[in-house]
């Protein structure tokens, strides 16, 4: 559908809400109309052209909403979800109050995981079913960055993730499969692994 086609059905969809008596403040009218934005006017754009837009934040800014997507992320929330949510409902957002203050929902959808992996030296999203990444043929090969045989990357859909017990502590596993079916259990991909797979470039969360 067409940017005007999609308008044309939330105002419709608006429209429903009044005649149901349930209708939508202008905030939240104005919310959803700008998830259209986010349609990309040019689509044969390279995603890799596209500029971070973690880039724009000032460096406090971007602590700030490192640790609240950290938090979020802890406790098994949809950081993005509860920021929409906080939006909808008007309610304030804390230390991240000025992503909506300043930046908005244009920017806010621009944002997809692979932004973060440039800046931080930790897991800042956990991966879960559904997630798209790439892996490394390091995993079941040997490879050197800088030998005859180099590192190459395979997109492939996490299946499955696992929190597998030891004497020591535990640790993460995870079965992804790969575009023509098969599957491949990754051991601690968090762990010793992690320096072997990378999200996937236009992997939505």
């Amino acid at each position: 559908m067409k940017p005007d086609e999609i308008e044309a059905v939330l105002q419709t969809a608006f429209n429903r809400c009044e005649t149901a008596n349930c209708p939508l403040t202008d905030m939240q009218k104005q919310i959803l109309l700008q998830v259209l934005q986010q349609i990309p006017e040019n689509p044969d754009l390279e995603l890799s052209d596209q500029p971070n837009p973690l880039d724009e934040l000032t460096p406090q800014e971007l602590q700030a909403f490192l640790r609240y997507i950290k938090a979020q992320e802890k406790q098994d929330f949809s950081w993005k979800v509860q920021l929409l949510n906080d939006w909808l409902r008007e309610n304030n957002s804390g230390e991240v109050q000025f992503i909506r203050d300043r930046y908005g929902l244009q920017w806010l959808n621009r944002i997809q995981p692979y932004h973060f992996n440039q800046y931080s030296s930790e897991d800042i999203l956990n991966l879960k079913v559904g997630d798209r990444i790439e892996v490394c043929n390091a995993l079941w090969e040997w490879v050197q960055d800088d030998g005859p045989c180099p590192r190459e990357w395979f997109p492939c859909l996490v299946i499955q993730v696992d929190e597998i017990q030891n004497g020591n502590g535990s640790c993460i596993n995870c079965i992804v499969r790969f575009n023509n079916g098969a599957e491949y259990e990754i051991q601690g991909i968090y762990e010793w692994n992690r320096y072997n797979w990378r999200w996937l470039k236009g992997g939505d969360f």
